[in-house]
């Protein structure tokens, strides 16, 4: 059974599922759908058309199902999709999606928001992703597994931050950030790879040292951009890691690639 404190107010139509806590002055909509086992502290608001899976733990203040801050919503029950086993702090808040935007956003397993976060309209984000204090994602954002948004970090718009990347505190992301990436500065620029994240993703010292040779050849190597990526085509079969890099700006479709800061200027970026 789910327990529901006499404060709350949960409308008609709403589904809770077993062994659920809505804590003390929460509003959940008649459109949302919580799993079981999730704790909702205090204050919190649930609405939209919202699913929210097993073993959540969601703080005050958060909001989430919120119409898109974006001019052209007209109040159609798009949604938002929220994995289990998240953790979500005080002041988060994420949005349902637009129509041009296909409609939904959606959130994957075990994410940890810290306070104030914020997720906007048709972002897909990842499993296992940490934001850190404040880390905001514009519209159409998409975030890969196992991401670190540091605090006071902002992501453009149609921007895509690969797999098991690092972004720093306080960066204004404008460019697809490749897979494995780090980047920091004022507006984000490529400074290596997240090598040791990719250590606690048991990446081994030969596996480490092939993506290294990689990423040396393709963002620091002599010539243009598009004859050295050109040139590493052929070591994607020497790592998955690679593989995915290459396949990932292949799928470049809005923004540029993030660069190390000598080649940002450089028109050979722009895929």
């Amino acid at each position: 059974m789910s327990k529901i404190d006499p404060t709350a107010r949960v409308e008609d139509g709403a589904i809770i599922g077993d062994g659920t806590v809505i804590g003390p002055f929460c509003m959940i909509g008649p459109n949302v759908v919580i799993g079981a086992n999730c704790t909702l502290i205090s204050h919190v608001q649930i609405m939209g058309h919202t699913t929210i899976g097993d073993n959540n733990v969601i703080s005050p203040f958060v909001v989430l199902g919120g119409a898109p801050q974006d001019l052209s919503y007209r109040g159609e029950p798009h949604r938002l999709e929220i994995g289990s086993g998240c953790t979500f702090r005080e002041g988060v808040t994420m949005n349902i999606g637009t129509t041009k935007g296909g409609g939904l956003t959606r959130v994957g397993d075990g994410g940890f928001f810290m306070n104030n976060a914020h997720v906007a309209h048709d972002c897909v984000v990842g499993n296992n992703v940490i934001f850190a204090t404040s880390a905001t994602l514009g519209g159409h954002v998409e975030v890969g597994d196992a991401v670190y948004i540091g605090g006071l970090s902002a992501v453009h718009q149609f921007t895509r931050i690969g797999h098991g990347v690092m972004v720093g505190g306080v960066c204004g992301v404008r460019g697809d950030i490749i897979p494995y990436g780090l980047v920091n500065g004022q507006y984000a620029a490529l400074e290596g790879l997240n090598v040791i994240g990719m250590k606690r993703r048991k990446f081994t010292r030969e596996r480490l040292a092939a993506v290294r040779a990689f990423y040396q050849k393709l963002f620091h190597g002599p010539g243009v951009f598009a004859d050295r990526l050109a040139a590493v085509r052929p070591l994607a079969g020497e790592d998955p890691a690679i593989a995915e890099i290459l396949a990932f700006i292949d799928g470049g479709r809005h923004r540029a690639l993030c660069l190390p800061e000598i080649g940002r200027s450089a028109p050979a970026a722009e895929l």
